[in-house]
């Protein structure tokens, strides 16, 4: 099965979209396609989001669509019969990555800990998100786990910005980064998909910027 690491790998970065109303979802998705981000996390957290993803995966054939904020098995049935080609929680239980492991479509669990990394490699899960990135530790706490737990490869997500990006990039461990920055909210209530597709182009390129020292 293909990761989901490996599906991000066309673009640094991974938008963390909130979808309200889904008649919004397929001129978003064709916006950061536009901008070079095809692979675009809709998160499970209002009742729009599985009629959005539904959309997104019936016209935007280029985008590859997932679901973020996946909580239960059932979160994982509603996602995969809507399409989903990839599968994210926050965190994780038995149970939980039970689900995601059997619905046959790559999945990437939430870790925050060592001990959750280790648990994760124990079960033989190599790629994670590491949620909250900033709050959890950041750069220098994915450095120091790339020395004891060189398999472990992660999607930091949570208070990831622009001039925070490359730092996470350049990282050895780190195969992409999530993000909300290319979706201000100004431009979402405005419909301004130009805009979205400018800031989705400017995410695109962060992993050519030298990180910061």
């Amino acid at each position: 099965m293909t990761s989901v690491l490996d599906l991000a790998s066309a673009a640094p970065v991974v938008p963390v979209v909130v979808i309200d109303d889904a008649a919004d979802a397929v001129p978003l998705a064709r916006a950061l396609v536009a901008g070079g981000l095809p692979a675009i996390e809709i998160t499970l957290r209002t009742p729009a989001a599985l009629d959005a993803i539904r959309a997104v995966a019936d016209a935007v054939p280029e985008a590859v669509v997932g679901a973020g904020t996946v909580l239960s098995a059932a979160d994982v049935a509603d996602a995969v019969g809507a399409g989903v080609r990839f599968l994210v929680s926050p965190g994780w239980t038995d149970g939980l990555l039970d689900a995601m492991r059997g619905s046959g479509v790559p999945f990437l669990p939430g870790v925050s800990t060592t001990s959750e990394v280790v648990a994760l490699l124990e079960r033989g899960v190599t790629d994670m998100k590491f949620f909250p990135a900033e709050a959890a530790g950041g750069v220098p706490y994915l450095r120091s786990l790339a020395g004891p737990l060189p398999r472990a490869r992660f999607c930091p997500t949570g208070g990831v910005r622009p001039a925070s990006a490359p730092s996470y990039l350049a990282l050895p461990n780190v195969s992409c980064v999530g993000g909300t920055w290319m979706l201000p909210p100004a431009a979402l209530a405005a419909r301004d998909w130009a805009r979205v597709e400018s800031l989705a182009r400017e995410a695109a390129a962060l992993a050519g910027r030298p990180a910061a020292r």
